[in-house]
């Protein structure tokens, strides 16, 4: 993978650069705060729309130090929506993940957008669970720390056993990043009959018409009750 890093420490940025390129990956670049990874990921993108598989990035960053790093992310998927970005937080901070994963803040309607993630810092110390978590990301999947799912789905995981077996089965390769159309290959339904079990899982997940990305909710759902996160 070629990883592109934006943290304002130093020592974060130096260290897991040495892990990732330990393992075999590429840093194409680095920056301290959020005006230079803007400029910086543009100008790479705008060059080379492959130039990078996954921004990593950090919450809280210069100028600011508040939710910098969810800025960054936000505008740089307006203009190029299959970056994939993982975010780093030294905290657990529910609001900034739903923040992260509102798809009508993180991209334009109607485009393709790139994988997604939000992990505590502490995680990255487990070093072979991290470097997985990126791969998932950057194939165009989510992942989300168990703690920060939690908190984001308290109170749905009980919903799960009202589905059927083949909605759970659906549900459970929505969470493999599948899409509907891949989902309708592997079980052999038609693509009528994929979106009628999404429907009918989004219904009694309590997720109806215009919750905020359902599918995404849904995910978290099944990770944080199965533990699968």
């Amino acid at each position: 993978m070629k990883i592109f890093l934006a943290d304002d420490a130093v020592l974060v940025r130096e260290g897991l650069a040495g892990i990732l390129e330990r393992v075999g990956h590429e840093v194409v670049g680095q920056t301290p705060d959020a005006p230079s990874t803007i400029a910086t990921l543009r100008a790479l993108l705008n060059a080379d729309p492959d130039a990078v598989d996954v921004l990593v990035v950090d919450v809280r960053m210069p100028p600011t130090m508040t939710d910098d790093g969810l800025r960054v992310a936000s505008e740089l998927r307006e203009d190029f929506p299959e970056l994939n970005v993982m975010v780093l937080s030294q905290y657990v901070a529910p609001a900034y993940a739903s923040t992260l994963f509102d798809p009508t803040a993180m991209s334009r309607p109607g485009a393709e957008r790139g994988g997604l993630g939000y992990l505590l810092k502490e995680r990255v110390s487990r070093v072979a669970d991290f470097v997985r978590s990126l791969e998932v990301v950057a194939s165009g999947g989510v992942v989300v720390d168990p703690e920060v799912a939690a908190g984001l789905v308290r109170g749905k995981g009980r919903a799960l056993d009202a589905l059927t077996p083949r909605e759970s089965e659906v549900l459970e390769m929505m969470a493999q990043g599948k899409s509907n159309a891949e989902i309708s290959d592997v079980l052999f339904l038609s693509a009528a009959a994929v979106s009628k079990h999404v429907a009918n899982v989004f219904s009694k997940l309590g997720l109806p018409p215009g919750e905020d990305n359902r599918r995404v909710r849904a995910v978290l759902t099944y990770l944080t009750a199965t533990g699968a996160v």
